[in-house]
C-alpha cells in the first residue's frame, strides 16, 4: 500500500481529533473532557494534538468554528423553491427549528455561553458565523418579496430580526435550562409562525414572487 503524503495524513488526523473532541465536549462538557480522553478516542498522540492545535482552548475553537453552521443554506433553498410567501415561511420555520434545536447545536451553544464569560470575542465570532448569515439570508428574502409587491408591515431587516427571534429564544432557553418549561412541538411552531405572518401583515393570498 502506498503511504499517504504527510499533509493528507495530518489532515485526516486533524479531522479525527476534531470529531472526537466534539463528541467528548458534548458528552462530558468542555471542562471535564481531557486531551488524553480525546487522543484515546481519536487515536494518535498528544504530541500530534499539540502540533495541530497548540492547546485545549485552541482545539475547542476548531471544534466550535468548524462545527458552527448557520441556517443560511436552508433559507435560500426554501426561497428558491418558488412557493408563495406563507408556505415558504412555514418551510423556513420548520428547517430553522430543526437546525437550532438539534441537541449537538444546543450542547455547543452551552459551551459558547460558558466560554463567553472569560472570552467575549469567542462568543462574538460564533455569533458572526451563525446568526448573522442566517438573519442576512432572511432579510434578503423579505426584501425580494417586498420589491415584487408583497405587502408587509416592517422593513426587511426588522422582519428578519423578529422571525429569527422565534428560534433563537428557544435555543437559548434550551441551552440554559436543559428544556425546562419549553415545549418545542410542531403545533406550537405552526402557531407562532402564523402569529408572525399575521403581525407582519403578509397576505396569505399573495402569489409566488416572480
Amino acid at each position: 500500500m502506498t503511504p499517504l503524503p504527510d499533509d493528507l495524513r495530518l489532515d485526516r488526523r486533524r479531522k479525527a481529533i476534531i470529531a472526537a473532541a466534539r463528541e467528548l465536549f458534548v458528552e462530558q462538557g468542555y471542562e471535564r473532557a481531557t486531551l488524553a480522553d480525546i487522543v484515546t478516542r481519536a487515536g494518535g498522540s498528544l504530541a500530534t494534538v499539540y502540533k495541530l492545535f497548540g492547546n485545549k482552548d485552541q482545539l475547542l475553537e476548531a471544534v466550535v468554528f468548524e462545527s458552527a453552521a448557520s441556517g443560511e443554506a436552508l433559507i435560500r433553498e426554501a426561497a428558491a423553491a418558488g412557493l408563495a410567501p406563507v408556505p415558504t415561511l412555514h418551510r423556513i420555520a420548520k428547517g430553522l427549528h430543526e437546525h437550532f434545536l438539534d441537541p449537538d447545536v444546543i450542547a455547543l451553544v452551552r459551551i459558547v455561553i460558558a466560554r463567553s464569560i472569560s472570552d467575549p470575542q469567542f462568543a462574538r465570532q460564533f455569533f458572526e458565523r451563525t446568526a448573522n448569515p442566517t438573519r442576512e439570508a432572511l432579510e434578503d428574502v423579505f426584501a425580494r418579496w417586498q420589491a415584487n409587491g408583497v405587502a408587509m408591515d416592517g422593513t426587511p431587516g426588522f422582519l428578519a430580526e423578529m422571525f429569527m427571534g422565534l428560534f433563537v429564544s428557544d435555543l437559548q432557553t434550551q441551552a440554559i435550562s436543559h428544556g425546562v418549561g419549553i415545549s418545542p412541538l410542531p403545533d406550537r411552531l405552526q402557531e407562532r409562525t402564523n402569529f408572525f405572518i399575521a403581525a407582519a401583515g403578509i397576505n396569505r393570498l399573495a402569489e409566488s414572487p416572480a
